[in-house]
C-alpha cells in the first residue's frame, strides 16, 4: 500500500497526513518517508505537534474545552511563517517554535532542503481554512474514535472509552473539526486505517 501512495504524491513540495489523535499518523508518515527515501526521494519529516501554543493561550477556555482544543491548540502563524512558506519558497525553515513539556518557545537551527525535496507533515487539523490550501497533496486517515481512542489509551493510559468525560475535551473537540472542515472531503487521498495495516480501501 505504501508504495502505491508513493507514486500518488507530487515530485516535490508539501505534503500532509491528518487523522484524530491515535490514528497512527506519525508511524505512517515515518514508514512512506522510508519508502520515499528507499527509492531516492529526498523527504523532510516535521510534525504540527512542534507548533503548540503555550498552556495559557491552549487553556484560556478551560482545560476541559473541547472548542479550547480545535480552536487554541495550535500557532498557524508561526506554523505558516517558520516552516511552511519558506519551505515552499526554498527558504531557510525551522521545523519547531515550541516545545510541548518545557512549555516554552525554542528557536531551532535553520535548516534547508533541495529544490527537489519533500515536506511530510503529520498531525491532527491539517484540513482547516487556515493551512488547506498550503498542500500541494494531502492524506486523511480515516479512523473512528472507538478505535482512535482505544489506541491512545494503550499508548498513553488514557482512558479507552471514547464517552468517558476525560476525554472530552480531546474528542468533542476533533468532532468540532471534523463537523467544521469536513477533513474526508478536504484530502487528496481517503484512507480506511481502522486495521492499521493493509489491506486498507482508499479512495482519492
Amino acid at each position: 500500500m505504501l508504495n502505491e501512495i508513493a507514486a500518488l504524491l507530487p515530485a516535490r513540495g508539501l505534503v500532509a497526513v491528518d487523522g484524530v489523535d491515535g490514528a497512527g499518523k506519525t508511524t505512517f508518515c515515518d514508514e512512506l518517508a522510508e519508502v520515499l527515501r528507499s527509492s531516492g526521494r529526498e523527504v523532510v519529516r516535521a510534525s504540527v505537534d512542534d507548533f503548540h501554543h503555550p498552556r495559557a493561550i491552549r487553556w484560556q477556555r478551560g482545560k476541559a474545552s473541547p472548542e479550547g482544543f480545535f480552536l487554541d491548540s495550535f500557532d498557524y502563524p508561526r506554523f505558516i511563517d517558520h516552516l511552511l512558506t519558506p519551505f515552499a519558497e526554498g527558504r531557510p525553515f525551522r521545523r519547531a517554535s515550541h516545545d510541548l513539556e518545557t512549555d516554552e518557545y525554542v528557536d531551532p537551527p535553520a535548516e534547508v532542503a533541495s529544490p527537489d525535496a519533500l515536506l511530510l507533515v503529520d498531525g491532527i487539523f491539517l484540513h482547516r481554512d487556515e493551512v488547506v490550501a498550503r498542500w500541494d497533496f494531502s492524506v486523511f486517515l480515516d479512523v473512528s474514535f472507538t478505535v482512535s481512542v482505544a489506541r491512545m489509551a494503550g499508548r498513553d493510559g488514557s482512558p479507552s472509552d471514547p464517552d468517558d468525560p476525560r476525554n472530552r475535551r480531546y474528542v468533542e473537540g476533533q468532532r468540532l473539526y471534523l463537523a467544521t472542515c469536513d477533513p474526508a472531503s478536504r484530502a487528496g487521498l481517503v484512507i480506511d486505517y481502522d486495521a492499521h495495516r493493509p489491506p486498507n480501501r482508499y479512495r482519492t
